[in-house]
């Protein structure tokens, strides 16, 4: 990416206030000269008073108004001069044109939602409603505050291949002015982009739940990494993505989250099945060891007390009667032997 273009902050330039009544006094005083001009024969002043009159509103285009973390990018006959930067009211070179590619370029955050509902308001006014009207009437100014951008679900295949929808939130904001827009086409549309593919890049390393011989970190050595059980080191990572495809167009990466995680829905199901399986499993197994302690403890209690007197076939009776007792899923039926134990 070629990187030759320096951002150039105009400075010297918070003069609005004073050139606005310098403009107005001076089409003020222009009825007295002509008047005196009149009166007096001198022809030239009525010249130039009637010249200013007709071209002198020109100088009130160089009047520039910025909010905090506002920037305006101006160029002159195509020639990049600076970026007008921080709150006040700046004038500037009245043939100084701001440019901004991105600015009728929608994401669906905070500010583009605003400026659409009045761009759109705008349009329905003039009987017109077509994206290049739209295009036209956009805001200029680039915004230097931090900005969400929440990018629709993806559906990704995991590293095991199975198809996984994830969404992610990235806050973002413009560092640089002139690279965003003259590095790139269009600033917010390679941002969104290059979300994409670092979604995709990230994503298809991990499993979705911890997997045995998996290596997400790339050492050589399985570990125990997931998309839901490290979402933070995910997050990180796609981060870390992002901003290395973007900081040549200026733009700064502050923070990104994941915001939505979940299989597909063609397998949805199944991998509930799955997981169902796997918890019935889990408890299985907790209930059987369980029950063989209790097995284990009731016969040590019963040889150390000499309360009845077993072989090893009738330990092994007790011991399958206990444990079907114990692992059954419903509750015992007791049985009363009142005759002879043999």
């Amino acid at each position: 990416m070629n990187n030759n273009v320096q951002e150039k902050i105009m400075r010297g330039h918070k003069i609005g206030g004073l050139m606005l009544f310098l403009v107005i006094a001076l089409y003020i005083l222009c009825v007295p000269g002509m008047i005196f001009g009149i009166t007096s024969g001198k022809g030239i002043i009525n010249i130039v008073c009637i010249v200013w009159m007709a071209l002198g509103w020109i100088l009130l285009c160089g009047l520039k108004v910025l909010k905090p973390n506002e920037a305006l990018v101006l160029t002159l006959f195509g020639k990049y001069v600076g970026t007008l930067k921080g709150d006040g009211f700046f004038w500037v070179n009245p043939f100084c044109t701001a440019f901004n590619p991105a600015a009728g370029t929608k994401l669906g955050q905070s500010g583009d939602v605003a400026v659409n509902n009045k761009l759109t308001t705008v349009a329905t006014a003039a009987g017109a409603v077509d994206m290049q009207t739209l295009t036209a009437y956009a805001n200029k100014k680039i915004s230097l505050k931090v900005m969400t951008l929440s990018n629709s679900r993806q559906k990704v295949n995991d590293v095991l291949g199975n198809p996984v929808e994830v969404a992610v939130a990235v806050m973002w904001r413009v560092k640089d002015t002139a690279k965003a827009v003259f590095e790139v086409d269009n600033f917010k549309e390679y941002l969104s982009l290059q979300c994409d593919t670092a979604v995709r890049n990230v994503v298809k390393i991990y499993p979705y739940d911890v997997t045995d011989n998996v290596d997400t970190t790339g050492d050589g050595e399985a570990d125990d990494g997931s998309l839901r059980g490290s979402t933070e080191v995910v997050a990180n990572r796609i981060k870390e993505e992002i901003q290395s495809k973007v900081a040549g167009a200026g733009l700064e990466i502050v923070d990104a989250r994941i915001t939505y995680l979940a299989y597909a829905p063609e397998i949805a199901a199944a991998m509930l099945q799955r997981q169902q399986a796997s918890a019935v499993v889990d408890a299985r197994k907790l209930i059987v060891d369980g029950a063989v302690g209790m097995v284990e403890l009731a016969l040590e209690r019963l040889n150390e007390k000499h309360t009845v007197e077993l072989d090893e076939e009738r330990k092994a009776a007790m011991v399958s009667n206990l444990l079907v007792v114990l692992c059954g899923n419903h509750d015992a039926q007791p049985v009363v032997n009142s005759g002879s134990l043999y």
